[in-house]
């Protein structure tokens, strides 16, 4: 199985798109993660310069919006049909939000179920605060009626939300791990969705954590022999990053930390 490293757009927005890809390129990255350009012209130039650049990308998933389940789920087609324009391996989607009721969080899941069928693409559900994934126990509601379902795990949202290192959820792991598409590699911890430094010694406990569950799934991956899978270096800027008392400043390089999280995962993985 073929390890693919991605690199955020978040957080470097302010960089020319060919400067953000000649540095993803230059730092040792297999792709990119990130949203596709609304405007036509700028979308079609962001595909020529991935292709110029040999890079892959998981495409992102972000904007559906709408007053009503009709609406948000039409705006969410339209936006999953931008999202395969550049040729993913697979797209991320911030699904539906937290407060949605039940009958309206499975409408998303099929309507995303019905598209990935239709177009032949995988499709995973973002574990993310705001959204339908935002817990472990609303997600495992989630999985019992909806088999089909698939996610991108990013559980630093989970340990942030039930504070704690997940101890009370192992069946939802277990069954969330047999899910997992995509891996959003950022290490939360039980009071935050990210830990200032992974490089740090004095966060040790949450890297370990991070680190085994990841190995479960990619060991997951490579028992039901994927041809591939994919894990993007997902710390953030501020406000997710620290920032200092005094001037409000990023404690630390989000680039860096990435890199480091990138170098990291290939040796742990690889």
């Amino acid at each position: 199985m073929k390890l693919l490293i991605l690199c955020p757009q978040w957080g470097m927005e302010h960089l020319p798109i060919e400067d953000f890809l000649i540095r993803v390129k230059e730092g040792g990255y297999d792709g990119i993660d990130t949203w596709v350009p609304e405007d036509p012209t700028e979308r079609k130039r962001f595909i020529r310069l991935l292709n110029e650049y040999q890079l892959k990308i998981v495409s992102h998933q972000h904007q559906a919006k709408g007053g009503n389940i009709d609406s948000f789920c039409s705006s969410l087609e339209y936006y999953l049909n931008l999202s395969l324009e550049c040729d993913p391996l697979l797209i991320n989607s911030h699904s539906g939000r937290d407060y949605f009721s039940l009958a309206d969080q499975l409408r998303v899941i099929d309507t995303v179920e019905e598209f990935s069928i239709k177009n032949n693409i995988t499709i995973a559900h973002e574990t993310h605060r705001g959204r339908i994934g935002f817990s472990p126990y609303n997600a495992w509601d989630l999985f019992q009626l909806r088999p089909q379902m698939k996610i991108t795990a990013d559980f630093s949202h989970w340990t942030c939300v039930t504070e704690s290192y997940l101890e009370n959820s192992a069946e939802i792991i277990e069954e969330a791990i047999r899910r997992t598409k995509h891996i959003h590699a950022r290490i939360g911890y039980t009071q935050g969705p990210q830990i200032p430094d992974p490089r740090l010694a004095a966060w040790e406990e949450p890297v370990s954590f991070f680190l085994s569950l990841w190995k479960r799934i990619i060991n997951y991956q490579k028992i039901n022999k994927a041809e591939f899978f994919t894990m993007t270096t997902e710390f953030g800027p501020p406000p997710y990053m620290w920032t200092r008392a005094e001037d409000n400043n990023p404690i630390a390089s989000q680039w860096d930390i990435n890199v480091f999280m990138k170098d990291l995962l290939r040796k742990t993985f690889t």
